[in-house]
């Protein structure tokens, strides 16, 4: 039998066999599972990273989620159960290097933390601002503020005026990366699609168009040219689900009647950034 205090998330196994909830050997058998030291939890509870960041605020004293782990708090999914928790902890602070989480060495602001699902983590606009400035590269930072803006979590402007005061290490690349960023992509490869064409040369479309005929909405676009009627959808896995081949082909119908044409994007194509680029470019060109 578990201990029903015990099945809920983390703990210390330490407190846990002071306690007397558990034996040293109880805590060694395939009932729990351990991810960091002296850090346990219940063997049967799902591996996710908001488990971990919270098994690693247990492990690092006076630790607040930040980064991409933060993001996951705030319920954005940019961080997975293989990737880094990260945290920071004042100056000056020993926490220990543990395998599975970096730590950060900083001094954050009181306004810069809060709490979230009962862990310190920092305030949605702190978190947008770390992430864009420590991304691996401009485009990851583009997408990740996008998925950020997208899903309501901090709002676009405040993020701009905040780049444009922060300064240090990757600062350049934050406010890079806010002057790009334009919340409206539904995801990573629709932010991929508009940086490549907004780098082409080609006429700046207009993200998440709305088809209006006669009063009526046909469709709402991923990027679209109106004064052209020529439209970029990115073609997704989730065209795939039951009944959605159906629903496409009526909508495509329903804007091919309208006298638009449709150029369809697959993951597919964003590695042939050239060839894509000149079929986009001949619709158009296309005179009817």
């Amino acid at each position: 039998m578990r201990p029903s205090s015990l099945v809920s998330g983390p703990f210390r196994g330490t407190d846990a066999v002071h306690r007397g909830l558990l034996t040293r050997d109880q805590l060694r058998g395939r009932a729990w599972c351990r991810l960091f030291p002296d850090v346990y939890c219940d063997a049967r509870l799902p591996a996710t990273h908001m488990l971990l960041c919270r098994a690693g605020c247990l492990a690092v004293p006076r630790a607040v989620v930040t980064g991409r782990s933060a993001a996951v708090l705030w319920g954005v999914d940019l961080a997975g159960t293989t990737d880094t928790v990260e945290l920071t902890v004042p100056p000056g602070s020993s926490a220990r290097t543990l395998t599975g989480v970096r730590v950060r060495r900083a001094r954050l602001t009181p306004e810069e933390v809060t709490r979230r699902r009962s862990l310190p983590v920092t305030t949605p606009l702190a978190t947008a601002v770390e992430v864009a400035r420590t991304s691996v590269d401009l485009e990851g930072a583009v997408i990740a503020l996008d998925r950020l803006v997208v899903s309501g979590v901090v709002d676009l402007d405040a993020v701009r005026r905040a780049a444009h005061l922060t300064t240090g290490r990757g600062c350049g690349q934050l406010r890079r990366a806010a002057d790009l960023a334009d919340g409206l992509a539904e995801s990573p490869q629709e932010t991929r699609l508009r940086l490549l064409l907004g780098g082409s040369g080609l006429p700046r479309p207009v993200a998440q168009h709305r088809i209006v005929v006669a009063g009526v909405v046909l469709a709402r676009v991923d990027f679209g040219w109106p004064e052209r009627k020529v439209a970029v959808e990115y073609d997704g896995s989730w065209h795939a689900e039951p009944g959605q081949f159906a629903k496409d082909r009526r909508r495509l119908n329903r804007l091919t009647a309208a006298g638009w044409r449709i150029v369809f994007v697959t993951a597919a194509d964003l590695y042939h950034p050239a060839e894509l680029v000149a079929r986009i470019a001949a619709a158009l060109a296309f005179l009817p």
